[in-house]
């Protein structure tokens, strides 16, 4: 019975161990757009797609967007560079999120994962037009 126990207990121990494996490798998502699409609705496909994720969106250069999404005592800056065929959302910079080494906080990819959805939503609807 000690045996099962001790056994036990080595098990519970990595499962404690494996659930708080909170960081992961940053992503950088990078998506290429097949259908026919100018700059500007690149353009606000990724802005509209930020205002429904309540990521702050600001003109940084032509063809960048920085964007800043903001939690509680977290937030994440990213970088997304597009053209009429292509954008890419870039790690910039982020605070509390445990970024170190190439990873960070696992949250930051759920984050950029549900802006570039966002962003393929929207790009779909505006051919529905």
């Amino acid at each position: 019975m000690k045996k099962i126990a001790k056994w036990f207990a080595v098990f519970a121990f990595i499962g404690l161990l494996a659930g708080c494996a909170r960081t992961a490798p940053i992503e950088q998502i990078n998506t290429v757009v097949a259908a026919g699409h100018t700059t500007d609705q690149m353009k606000n496909a990724i802005l509209m797609a930020g205002i429904q994720r309540q990521w702050i969106m600001t003109d940084a250069d032509p063809g960048v967007i920085k964007a800043t999404q903001k939690a509680r005592d977290h937030s994440a800056t990213v970088n997304i560079k597009y053209t009429a065929t292509s954008y890419s959302i870039i790690y910039d910079s982020s605070f509390n999120l445990m970024a170190s080494g190439g990873s960070i906080h696992k949250n930051y990819n759920r984050w950029v994962r549900n802006l570039d959805k966002d962003i393929q939503v929207n790009l779909a609807a505006a051919t529905l037009k």
